[in-house]
């Protein structure tokens, strides 16, 4: 089936794919071809395809799917990375920087704390993402 992944700053993927899962606010759910129809909102997470008989990883920060009647399926993300472009030093780093300033005693209003958590969330998945799938390389 035709997959696209399409965030406000590029097209980060264009192909065709076995299958794809996609971490809705409901819960999880895996589009085969010839899926119905259907437009979901997009946790932040990881969206996990199959293509000739691989797996593939992408760190989403939200957004919306859609699975078109053609069976074509388009994600439309805030943000998207692949795991091989995933710098995991960065998103270590920024997983620290957004914990530590959690946890410290402060003011409630100096501390955007759902910010914070937004963060320290992106963070997290962009590690699980390029952890998971370099290793299967």
């Amino acid at each position: 089936m035709k997959f696209q992944i399409v965030t406000p700053e590029r097209v980060v993927l264009s192909d065709e794919i076995d299958q794809i899962t996609l971490t809705t606010e409901d819960g999880e759910i895996t589009v085969l071809p010839r899926h119905i129809p259907l437009v979901t909102n997009l946790k932040p997470g990881e969206l996990h395809y199959k293509k000739s008989g691989e797996d593939f990883g992408v760190a989403i920060s939200g957004g919306f799917g859609v699975v078109k009647d053609d069976g074509s399926v388009v994600v439309l993300a805030d943000t998207a990375e692949h795991a091989h472009e995933i710098d995991l030093v960065r998103a270590e780093e920024a997983r620290a920087r957004a914990a530590k300033l959690m946890s410290e005693p402060r003011k409630q209003e100096d501390v955007n704390f759902a910010a914070l958590q937004m963060q320290l969330e992106k963070a997290l998945i962009r590690l699980k993402v390029g952890n998971k799938y370099r290793k299967l390389k």
